[in-house]
């Protein structure tokens, strides 16, 4: 299965002529991301915008189409949308992926369906709602994700888990405010007066 899935993702990745992924590098760098070799001994790449790419816009993400290597990518806090995310689906080998803190919602979502082998993704603090969570369910090499402060309700994350049952989703049961305490009303003066003595009454 694996392999199947590493075939897709080389045969829906563009051609890279010689000398462009260095071009893109340079590209996503000016933009304020990081580009770099995950592990030793592996081609395999990670950008980030996390840091001080966080005016990174729609626009910009064409850069990682020349990136064939490309597995990790962290969006985190930048202005990327709905729209970019068709861009995204060409990056088929992503497995990892932040989009927290973005305006990617339902729509974006979609255009992830194309991805073949994303296990990880971070929905945090995004306007994603029980629409999208139902696009989600057709990704089942997902393996954790991310949902909390997003706008799904606990019916939805419910129905995910159910046609997702591999995928551990976080979505925040548990970390909801604690709600305050309900406001006493002051009784007005000899209020329950007749109660406390009718206690004291009967206890005799």
């Amino acid at each position: 299965m694996a392999l199947f899935r590493s075939l897709l993702a080389s045969l829906a990745a563009p051609a890279v002529q010689e000398g462009e992924q260095e071009a893109a590098i340079a590209a996503l760098e000016a933009l304020g991301g990081s580009v770099r070799v995950i592990a030793a001994n592996t081609s395999d790449l990670e950008a980030a915008f996390h840091l001080s790419g966080t005016e990174l816009t729609d626009e910009g993400l064409v850069h990682l189409t020349y990136l064939p290597d490309l597995r990790w990518l962290n969006l985190r806090g930048t202005k990327v949308t709905d729209a970019g995310m068709a861009t995204l689906a060409q990056c088929a080998g992503l497995t990892r992926l932040h989009l927290e803190k973005t305006g990617v919602g339902d729509a974006g979502l979609e255009q992830l369906k194309s991805l073949p082998e994303l296990e990880y993704l971070n929905l945090y603090g995004t306007p994603v709602t029980d629409g999208g969570l139902a696009h989600l369910a057709e990704i089942k090499t997902l393996k954790k994700l991310y949902l909390w402060q997003s706008q799904v309700t606990a019916e939805g994350v419910a129905r995910l888990r159910e046609a997702l049952p591999e995928c551990e989703i976080i979505a925040g049961e548990g970390l909801d405010p604690v709600p305050p305490p309900p406001q006493e009303i002051p009784m007005e003066e000899g209020e329950g007066d007749g109660e406390v003595e009718g206690q004291a009454e009967g206890g005799n």
